[in-house]
């Protein structure tokens, strides 16, 4: 495992450098991408020397996110393409490290809605977590865990 501020972007002076390489890029730039992220997808160390992605990772990285206790449900949007393989093997986390959970269903059916048609499952976080799973915060408000079993799933629609 790598440090989650030593993956993929690293030295925010190397990022600077590489992208400056190809176009016009600053400091300031690249401070308005992270401030302005509609999906707050990134953050700085304090000093902004580093800079990481926030969850989403596709390469073993310690997230350095505290555990922390879910609410009774989480719940989860994605394509009904998907449905038959949810209900088969529950939620897995396939290119990702983790499996994105979101804490109220408004916000899963935005996410959801990319997918296509939508489908709606609601978790259940807290027996998940009761019978030992452990789930994260991450810093933009996204819960994550490693799988969902089909036990912990309820298809709403």
């Amino acid at each position: 495992m790598v440090s989650l501020w030593m993956s993929t972007a690293g030295q925010v002076s190397e990022l600077i450098a590489g992208i400056s390489k190809q176009q016009p890029f600053d400091m300031a730039m690249l401070e308005e991408i992270v401030a302005t992220d509609n999906k707050q997808r990134y953050s700085f160390n304090a000093d902004k020397t580093l800079i990481r992605a926030n969850q989403g990772h596709s390469i073993p990285v310690d997230v350095e996110f505290p555990e922390k206790q879910p609410p009774e449900y989480l719940w989860h949007g994605t394509g009904q393409k998907f449905t038959a393989s949810i209900e088969k093997q529950g939620l897995l986390p396939k290119s990702r490290l983790y499996v994105h959970l979101s804490a109220d269903e408004t916000t899963a059916k935005a996410v959801g809605m990319r997918h296509g048609k939508l489908a709606m499952y609601r978790v259940k976080s807290g027996a998940m977590s009761k019978a030992g799973y452990k789930f994260y915060l991450s810093v933009n408000g996204v819960w994550l865990t490693k799988a969902v079993p089909t036990e912990y799933l309820e298809r709403l629609y």
